[in-house]
């Protein structure tokens, strides 16, 4: 193993140039240039100690197998953040950044032994009875409504103005929820993700939701929350409360990022003609820039020797599905391993149970977009792109593009939802944006039944 003063310099703009301490994942530095922390952190061994944001400290596993073995031994690397020992000592404050990501919640994430398979069984069965002809339609619909909104101005940016609020319109469908509840829910969800008046969107989104689950106890329908509810793992409140939690918000953020990121490639003046397929291209953000880079908090049982690094019991450790994908060690044999062998959807008994309408969604995105619009081509250079800084996530600032305007006429009896920007493209930074797109769910709503 090589000493500490044998490391690479730390990538320019990293501040452990001068603290020499755990690395940070939270700085505008990171976004801009993850791979080059992720080499810097590979000479700690498969376990690089890092910052997640101020004060929140935890292990980085850099290393495929490395990453294999947290993943799939749920026995000595546990998700149950009650045993985040900084947290039960007080030294988290209630209000990090980094905390509603990481807390203990009562859904299959954050649970283990019986308790995460009851739960994970009620999840499985209900998306499982998902209808893909029914998501495929729905999907087509909301593609319709969102790029209507904006074809006629030959221009958009394809993050804020569809990206992100297609599976937000899609998961309010399969989840059954009203014009007057999703539309809050698209407020609250985006909020969050954003950090536009979170505070404010988080209550939003647990008010919302406990509507949800009242009017589903009361009326059932046929939608994955009533499904949840039928379960036979009798799911009270408080437990659906979190399942939905979980798969709305868990669900969307990811496929935003994948659809955004799968449009910057193949936009992209190197990738424009070359003929590559959509579903080709998705697998390669999966493999090179996972939507979700770092994630899936687990908790040593005891002091751990993972191959030289020491994990000590009660200290969060975060898989870096970015870094482990770009293993160096896998450089020899990716070619030959299966296109599914990235761990962007995670492995083991907490792998992602939703990739499956996930991909579809995000194929189907992409597909509905450059068919309708076939000449859109990037508005700036793709070295010009910006990434929101954070730990966890690996998503696209912006993408602005262009294309040919489409000449159509308005369906006038239908109210259009302002998007929150001006004439000129520009986004309204003296209003709060994600309150004005509160109604694209029942603008989607009356645009359809017209």
């Amino acid at each position: 193993m090589q000493s500490h003063s044998e490391f690479l310099a730390p990538p320019p703009g990293c501040p452990a140039h001068n603290s020499g301490k755990s690395v940070p994942l939270h700085g505008p530095e990171f976004a801009a240039d993850p791979n080059g922390f992720y080499n810097y952190l590979r000479q700690f061994g498969p376990a690089a100690p890092v910052e997640l944001t101020p004060g929140v400290e935890a292990s980085l596993i850099t290393d495929y197998a490395a990453a294999l073995h947290v993943l799939q031994n749920p026995d000595t690397f546990a998700r149950d953040a009650r045993r985040w020992r900084a947290l039960n000592e007080g030294r988290i404050p209630d209000d990090s950044p980094v905390l509603p990501m990481m807390m203990y919640r009562p859904n299959p994430m954050f649970s283990d032994g019986a308790d995460h398979l009851r739960l994970r069984q009620a999840v499985t069965a209900s998306l499982a009875r998902i209808d893909t002809h029914r998501l495929s339609r729905h999907v087509d619909r909301v593609g319709s409504y969102l790029i209507d909104q904006f074809s006629g101005r030959g221009r958009a940016d394809l993050v804020a103005d569809y990206a992100q609020l297609l599976p937000l319109l899609v998961f309010n469908d399969l989840f059954g929820c009203p014009a007057e509840i999703g539309d809050r829910l698209i407020f609250g969800f985006s909020g969050i993700f954003d950090g536009v008046d979170a505070e404010k969107a988080n209550e939003v989104l647990s008010e919302s939701l406990f509507e949800l689950v009242a009017l589903k106890r009361a009326q059932p329908g046929d939608d994955v929350t009533s499904w949840l509810m039928q379960h036979e793992a009798g799911l009270n409140d408080e437990e659906m409360i979190h399942q939905l939690v979980l798969l709305i918000g868990a669900g969307t953020e990811p496929t935003q990022n994948i659809i955004s990121s799968t449009l910057r490639l193949l936009l992209s003046e190197d990738k424009r003609g070359d003929g590559m397929l959509v579903e080709d291209a998705i697998n390669d953000v999966l493999w090179n820039g996972p939507p979700i880079a770092n994630y899936a908090v687990h908790y040593p049982v005891f002091d751990v020797d993972l191959s030289g690094s020491r994990l000590d019991a009660g200290n969060p450790v975060l898989i870096s599905f970015a870094a482990a994908n770009s293993d160096p060690g896998l450089s020899a044999s990716r070619q030959t391993l299966s296109k599914r062998a990235h761990l962007a959807w995670g492995a083991g008994p907490h792998a992602c149970p939703a990739k499956d309408p996930a991909l579809l969604i995000s194929v189907l995105a992409v597909e509905k977009l450059l068919n309708t619009l076939p000449d859109i081509e990037l508005g700036v250079p793709a070295g010009s792109l910006t990434w929101r800084p954070g730990p966890f996530h690996r998503a696209l600032n912006a993408l602005p593009s262009r294309f040919t305007p489409v000449r159509h006429e308005r369906r006038e009896s239908a109210p259009l939802p302002t998007s929150g920007r001006n004439a000129g493209n520009t986004p309204v930074r003296d209003q709060p944006q994600r309150a004005q797109k509160g109604n694209f769910w029942s603008g989607f709503l009356s645009w359809w039944k017209v």
